[in-house]
This record gives structure tokens, sequence and C-alpha cells, in this order.
């Protein structure tokens, strides 16, 4: 077996595993936090992968093989070399400790150019501003109605919340996919046969039964530590923000972004606008969350700028191994 095709597969092993045990947390962080009372860990890890197949079904008849559904056309097929597959060890390092880092910056930094790592980081920080701007403002209007702390849902409406996070969650789920796949496919031809597709989707199905297993991992802990969102009212109204900010960078350009950031984003957002509106939550208790956060995203994209800085200027131009 050639070592290429080794560094392959161990690449597209450790960045599934990464990405489904790190990232897949920030859209189904709260679903898991909102039904894991009502229903079995392998209810909600079938609907999940249902919702996972048909989307990756979807990406690949409509984009012609690419389940990526386009999001590496500025990243050209590259052979895999050992240092490709290292990023994906480092990501999945930093997931075990439960540190939120951007998986795009950590596995696509060792396939982009510094001139698309730029655009990516760009787009990735306004991403995340617009996603606080609009989580803010959001919730400022919501803490006029109720408080997601205290207010109890009315018997009447409990149903139609509890449904609209199965709805909520999936569109979110699938919208994510379409950009955080991407991620993942960086190891495979751009354009897949049926069969390995096949073989995609059972990996990815049987990570998700894992991670749905251990209720999340340590990531889930940057979910459940915010205010709320283990009720459905609240997972309903985070997962409808979140999905729309990414559905609008999806449909902007081609170019990949940060979901993580985006994600932070909106939990920053969301913290400041409740603690402006509720005068028992203080900003003292709100800083070290959202500080905590942001700190462990410019630490992953350090280590992300390192690993694109050494690939093109210390490990290619020696050509090491």
């Amino acid at each position: 077996m050639e070592m290429t095709l080794i560094y392959t597969i161990i690449g597209f092993a450790l960045a599934g595993y990464s990405v489904i045990a790190n990232d897949s947390i920030q859209t189904l962080g709260t679903f898991i936090a909102s039904k894991k009372k009502w229903f079995k860990w392998y209810t909600l890890a079938g609907s999940a992968s249902a919702v996972m197949i048909i989307a990756l079904a979807w990406g690949w008849y409509a984009y012609d093989g690419d389940i990526s559904y386009g999001r590496l056309t500025r990243i050209p097929y590259q052979e895999i070399q050992w240092y490709h597959a290292v990023a994906p060890a480092i990501l999945l390092l930093l997931t075990r400790i439960g540190i939120p880092v951007s998986t795009t910056f950590l596995v696509l930094s060792a396939f982009a150019s510094t001139v698309v790592l730029e655009k990516m980081l760009l787009k990735s920080v306004v991403g995340y501003g617009l996603a606080a701007m609009v989580a803010y403002i959001a919730w400022i209007v919501v803490s006029k109605f109720i408080n997601e702390k205290l207010d109890e849902v009315d018997e009447k409406y409990i149903g139609f919340w509890r449904n609209a996070v199965w709805i909520s969650s999936g569109w979110l789920w699938w919208v994510w996919l379409s950009h955080d796949v991407a991620n993942i496919a960086v190891y495979l031809p751009r354009q897949l046969d049926l069969t390995l597709l096949l073989i995609v989707m059972a990996y990815f199905t049987s990570l998700l039964f894992y991670i749905f297993y251990i209720q999340g991992g340590p990531i889930q802990k940057v979910v459940l530590e915010k205010t709320g969102t283990r009720y459905a009212r609240s997972a309903t109204i985070i997962n409808v923000i979140y999905a729309g900010v990414l559905f609008y960078f999806k449909e902007l350009n081609d170019l990949p972004m940060s979901t993580t950031w985006v994600f932070v984003g909106l939990l920053c957002g969301r913290e400041l606008a409740i603690s402006t509106m509720n005068k028992e939550y203080k900003f003292k208790y709100v800083f070290p969350l959202i500080g905590k956060d942001f700190l462990k995203m410019i630490f992953g994209l350090s280590v992300s700028v390192g690993i694109v800085l050494a690939i093109h200027y210390i490990i290619i131009p020696n050509n090491w191994f």
C-alpha cells in the first residue's frame, strides 16, 4: 500500500472523527440537551443520521459527486502527505480536552494557500461579528417578552416548542453540513463514486451514534454552561438564528468559513443581551464565559496559522520525507 493512500485513510478518519466530535455539537448540542430527557440516545442519533445521509446524498447529486457542496473549488485536490494527517490529529487532541477550536482553520490550513486562508479568516471574523450582532438584537427583543431561565412555557404551547426543536435542529444540521463536510471531503477526490459515498455515510453514521452515546462529549459543556440551552424554546431560537446566519454565508460565496466562530459569536451576543435585560445577571458573570471561548478560538487560530506557515515555508521547500 502506497504511503499516500495510508496518509489519506489516516487523515480522513481523524478529520471525520474530529469534525463530528467537535463541530457537530455546535448544531446538535442544544438538540441533545433539550431532548435527552424525553428520548433514548439512539433515537436521537438515528434522526440526526437520517438528515445527514439525505444531506450528503443531495450534495453528491446536485454538485456532480461533490459532497462538500462546492466549498472546495478554491482548494484543488492534492496528494495527501504526512503533514496533512497531522492537522486533524492536533484537532483531535484539542477536542479531547474540550477546546472549541475551528476545524476549518486547523484542517484546511494544511491544504489552502496563504491567500485562501486569509480570505477564510476574513469571512469567519465577519461571521462572528454578524452572528453576535444578530443574536444580541434578537435576544433583546425576546427578553422583552420572556425570561428564558425563569418563565415556564404555557402548557398549551409545550407541544409546539418540542416539535419546533426537531424541525429547527434538522434545518440547522443540514445547513451546517453544507459548510463543514468540506473539512473532511478535502481528503477525498472531488467527485466520489457511489461506493465511496456509501463508505463515507457509514463512517459518519457510526461516529454520530458514538457522539450521541457519550451525550456530546467535552465540547457539550460549552453549550450547557450557557443560559437556558436545555429548554426547548431556547434551543429552537438558537437553532433558527444560527441556521439563518450560516445559510446567508452559504449563499454568499463558495469560500469555506469557520462555523465555530459563528457559533461562539452567536452565544456571545445572546449572553450579552440576556445580561443587558436581566438585572440579576451581571456583566461580570458574562465576560468570563465569552472571554474564555474567544481565547480558545484565538489559540486554535494560532495553531492553524502555524501549520500553514510551516507547510509553505519549511516543510515543502525542504521536501522532507
